[in-house]
């Protein structure tokens, strides 16, 4: 090969004419003669099936002749002598007896001089530049389509019988197809240095190498690695020349192709030549060893991986191998495994592992599910099998745009300007779509995994609720990513992370406080170095709302966790938390209030406090978001319980937030009497952990002030000690103020209990009458006995009972009872209707209440009482609508009047078209309303005479012109902007509910609006106020459209001529 190598493109000698590469073609084709029928399709190298020895002479012989005496061929005789003489194997075996071995040295040594040709041409001047619009000419040493068929079919051919005949066993065809003794090894040298000769030029290298690659290496190994009595007749030289030629091409190849190659190579026989039988355990060896080389160099992982992969073409077999799961696992393996020549497994792995990170950005949709498979098992083997180096060369840098803007990092901030950025949009958003591939699509929970994510828990938590406040595609994996973590960790573990990132400890690094989120081009986000906020106030407002929006994103969080208890358990977490704080806040001295405290004193109780304030409102946020279905268990129910008990015990109800205190504990309680009660179906194991609580009520049975909360404890405790086979009276009635059932519908109920009349005063029951009702109901008790079953009906005894219940001190008790009497009130209960005047009284003097859920319920049953007998009830309504009750603040009865609107306006959707009869004093009590002192309730009563002039709709009559009059004054004139968008939204509704009848109702009026309208829009400064204006301008004028320009019609109509 070196030999062949020497020359150069002037090889044949400087004088004399130079053969065209056309000649050189058409004497291929005299050599090999006219291809047959199926020639041109026949892709597998050999002898051509025409190509018999009898032939190849007769071709040899024309050849011979042609080049001797026919004009033109002296050029080509003269380069093709200059060839042969350099490489004697050919020029040898060229005028050989064999015909087969003949010819292949013909045909090598005519490409040779078509290589030589090619080349000069090449090297020679440069083609002149295409003109403007033109195609660019092709350059001096291309082949047109027909000779480079040619050219392909001869190098087939030169294959087919100057190297296949000549490999070794194991490589090459099977025994009794070989050459002659003693030739093999010269033969298959001469043979492959003409190959890789030719292979050195792109335009005979790329047809070579593209369908002859794995015979061309294997005679390449044979001759260069193979045992010695493969290669008699070789030199040693000759041997190192065919090595560094192995390499040289294995180089230059597309590198999966290479990949493929050796594999077949190194495989089994199906993956061979069927007639080529095993292969060897020295070629075995070899390959693996080329393999390595391969893998170790720059982008070799990549090419392993689209080698070994790459074996399909397109389409569903693309999608296949895209699904070949075991495959992927299988590569991933085999590159997490340390090849034996290198160095070190260090080496290995600061070579191989950040190629392995880069298999997670290939961007080809069907490839990269593929190379995702890959590189997750590889990191996930690596890290089970060398933790240390896997988390130093891969986890580091996988996690490194998370760890870099992280509290835990030292950042050198004071080099670095405000605004500038820490990390870019597209790299955290890699970053964060790495980790959702490794982490979650991996699933692998190791501890290594699960601590080295926890580092970068904060930062991502940061995000996910920057992303939640913001549109951005990051939300999804960022929420992913924590679920995973909070579901495959240790219990204690979560609950660490969700307090750490709840800020009440330091368990997770969180962003670093110099850091800002900031939102990106792309739909992602940056981080970048926070400005300094100059104003003190802005900068505490800006605190406090992403305290509260890390709070709001921790709750939607946990609404995920629910039904693995997480969120049971963390909520019992903040709980004991709370008690704790508590606790610490009663035993530390206030230095605030104490002249001598020191400022360490001072900030520890400013901490203190802090905390208090941040588990409190994370207390009242998991209660109004996650608290429906937050507990999954019996055993969550009693750590919640035992919680709040142990409060009690420690700290009672005093001072200020006593109410909230005593109503807390009396929710737990009740909650208590509700599973005993038969809310939840209790096994005896379920009794031996509801036990834990008896100490606790034991304690609180002792030390409550409260005697009835005294009782109740103790009963309490009789009820889990005896498994529930005795259960006083009270523990009953508890379960019933919970679960909202009606009075005696427990599954234990003491019997013999009279019933108590109602409470003869109104408003809200106040805590003393209440006990005092309680102690006489409990002297009336007597012993228990299964009472009878009821009916639905409650009978006199029953609604009795339901009354008093309206004014327990307890608002669900009070709601349960509330909703009671309104489904009684629906069902037309005889005694009901009886009592409906005592009953319109009960609901009037709850609606006062302060609590949302006693208030709604009383409205509620105003308004089936308003509907059912509206004739007896609207006029009492009205009366309390216009005139409030003497003796309450003004405030008070505000509020009270706009409770009783929504009556109103839910009593008229309920007459439906039988409100007509109603108008009058209807909208006369809402045009006073709308005089009044407060703004509120103007603004309120002007929405009720909107919602009810958009239900009268064409109804309304004469008493439009009332309505104008008052809404436009309003409009113009008051001073409230909430009072004058209500008068403006009072023309929205009724335009909307007049719909195509405008022009008819507001026939006199019409003209007036308009001009309110137009004045609000251009005069108003209140911006809502503006767009009800705009809102009311495009109704009207969508109906002037419909009036003036009717829809046409197109009709077919037939007419009978007489």
């Amino acid at each position: 090969m070196a030999a062949l190598a020497d020359g150069g493109p002037d090889m044949a000698g400087g004088a004399g004419p130079r053969p065209e590469p056309g000649r050189v073609v058409e004497a291929l084709e005299l050599l090999l003669g006219p291809p047959s029928d199926g020639g041109s399709a026949a892709e597998s190298p050999g002898p051509e099936p025409a190509l018999c020895p009898e032939t190849l002479r007769r071709n040899a012989a024309a050849l011979e002749e042609r080049l001797s005496r026919a004009a033109g061929w002296a050029a080509l005789r003269e380069l093709r002598a200059a060839v042969l003489s350099r490489a004697p194997a050919l020029a040898a075996g060229a005028a050989g007896a064999e015909p087969g071995w003949a010819a292949a040295c013909g045909l090598l040594a005519l490409l040779l001089c078509l290589k030589e040709r090619l080349a000069a041409l090449a090297a020679g001047p440069a083609t002149p530049a295409a003109a403007p619009g033109a195609p660019p000419p092709p350059g001096a040493d291309t082949l047109s389509v027909a000779q480079e068929r040619a050219v392909r079919r001869a190098l087939r051919a030169a294959v087919g019988l100057g190297l296949l005949p000549h490999l070794p066993p194991g490589l090459g065809p099977g025994p009794g197809l070989g050459p002659p003794p003693g030739t093999r090894g010269p033969r298959l040298f001469a043979a492959v240095a003409a190959l890789v000769e030719l292979a050195r030029l792109p335009a005979l290298g790329a047809p070579l190498l593209a369908r002859h690659l794995r015979l061309l290496l294997s005679g390449l190994c044979g001759l260069g690695h193979g045992p010695a009595a493969l290669c008699q007749g070789v030199s040693e030289a000759e041997r190192a020349q065919c090595r560094e030629a192995l390499r040289d091409i294995l180089d230059r190849v597309y590198q999966p192709l290479a990949v493929q190659e050796l594999l077949v190579l190194q495989g089994q026989p199906k993956q061979r030549c069927p007639s080529s039988g095993a292969a060897p355990a020295w070629l075995r060896r070899l390959c693996g060893h080329l393999l390595s080389e391969r893998l170790l160099r720059p982008g070799g992982v990549q090419a392993v991986v689209r080698g070994v992969l790459e074996g399909t073409d397109g389409g569903a077999g693309a999608e296949a191998a895209a699904l070949d799961w075991r495959k992927c696992d299988a590569v991933g393996k085999i590159l997490a495994a340390c090849p034996q020549q290198c160095l070190s497994l260090e080496d290995y792995y600061r070579q191989v592992c950040p190629q392995i990170l880069d298999l997670l950005h290939i961007q080809d949709k069907v490839a990269a599910r593929q190379f995702q498979r890959v590189a997750t098992t590889t990191l996930l083997t690596m890290a089970r099998e060398q933790p240390q180096l896997a988390e130093r060369h891969l986890l580091q840098p996988l996690l490194a745009p998370l760890r870099r803007c992280s509290e835990a990092t030292e950042l050198a901030l004071e080099d670095l300007t405000a605004g500038a950025v820490l990390v870019p949009e597209a790299e955290l958003g890699s970053c964060v779509e790495d980790v959702l591939k490794v982490y979650v699509v991996g699933n692998d929970s190791s501890s290594l995994l699960l601590g080295s994510l926890q580092s970068v828990l904060g930062v991502v938590f940061s995000l996910y609720s920057f992303a939640k406040q913001n549109v951005s595609y990051l939300r999804s994996p960022c929420q992913d990513i924590l679920l995973w973590f909070l579901e495959k960790a240790e219990r204690e573990q979560s609950l660490a992370v969700l307090e750490g990132l709840a800020g009440l400890s330091s368990h997770v690094p969180t962003l670093h406080p110099q850091c800002q989120l900031r939102v990106g081009s792309e739909g992602g986000a940056a981080i970048v170095v926070e400005e300094t906020i100059s104003d003190e106030d802005e900068a505490l407002y800006q605190k406090i709302s992403l305290e509260q929006c890390h709070v709001e994103s921790l709750v939607e969080l946990l609404s995920h966790c629910q039904k693995s208890g997480l969120a049971g358990d963390f909520f019992i977490h903040c709980l004991k938390e709370l008690t704790q704080v508590a606790a610490e806040d009663e035993a530390a001295p206030n230095p605030a209030v104490e002249p001598r405290g020191s400022l360490l004193e001072l900030e520890q109780y400013q901490a203190r406090q802090g905390r208090k304030l941040l588990v409190l409102q994370l207390v009242a946020a998991l209660c109004e978001g996650v608290s429906d279905t937050v507990f999954t268990d019996i055993v969550q129910v009693q750590e919640f319980l035992a919680a709040v008990l142990q409060r009690a015990c420690a700290h009672p109800a005093q001072g200020p937030g006593a109410a909230a205190e005593a109503q807390t504990l009396a929710m737990a309680m009740g909650l208590v009497a509700a599973v005993l009660g038969g809310a939840v179906q209790l096994k005896s194991s379920d009794f031996a952990v509801l036990k834990r609580l008896v100490p606790l009520l034991e304690e609180l049975s002792r030390t409550y002030p409260e005697p009835l909360t005294q009782e109740l404890a103790s009963d309490l405790r009789i009820a889990i000690c005896t498994h529930g086979a005795c259960s006083p009276g009270t523990v009953g009635a508890a379960a019933d103020g919970v679960l909202g059932r009606k009075p005696g519908r427990a599954a234990r109920r003491p019997a013999g209990r009279a019933p108590s009349p109602p409470a003869p005063r109104h408003g809200h029951g106040s805590p003393s009458a209440h006990r005092e009702r309680s102690k006489e109901q409990s002297t009336r008790r007597e012993p228990s006995a299964s009472p009878a079953p009821r009916a639905d009906s409650p009978g006199p005894a029953g609604l009795q009972e339901l009354l008093v219940s309206a004014y327990d001190p307890q608002p669900p008790s009070r709601a349960a009872a509330l909703r009671r009497l309104a489904s009684l009130v629906t069902q037309r209960d005889p005694e009901a209707i009886r009592l409906q005047e005592k009953l319109l009284q009960v609901f009037l003097e709850n609606v006062q209440h302060e609590d949302a859920f006693v208030y709604l319920s009383a409205i509620q049953g105003i308004a089936l009482l308003s509907s059912e007998y509206p004739e007896r009830i609207l006029p009492v309504l009205l009366a309390q609508y216009e005139c409030p009750a003497q003796g309450t603040e003004d405030t008070m009865a505000a509020v009270t009047r706009m409770k009783l609107g929504e009556v109103l306006m839910r009593v008229t959707r309920a007459l439906g078209d039988m409100v007509f009869q109603h108008r009058e004093p209807l909208i006369r009590a809402f045009l006073r309303g709308a005089r009044d002192p407060d703004s509120a309730l103007r603004a309120s009563s002007l929405s009720n005479l909107g919602q009810l002039c958009q239900h009268l709709g064409f109804q309304l009559g004469s008493i439009i012109q009332e309505v104008t009059c008052c809404v436009t004054a309003i409009a113009r004139t008051d001073p409230e902007a909430e009072v004058r968008r209500a008068a403006v939204h009072v023309v929205v509704l009724l335009l909307r509910g007049l719909s195509e009848k405008v022009t008819e109702v507001l026939r006199d009026v019409l003209r007036d609006l308009y001009r309110l309208l137009k004045h609000v829009a251009t005069a108003e400064r209140d911006a809502a106020t503006v767009l009800h204006a705009q809102l009311a301008l495009e109704e009207l004028d969508t109906a002037m459209r419909r009036v003036l320009f009717p829809p046409q019609t197109l009709e077919k109509k037939i007419v009978v001529l007489p």
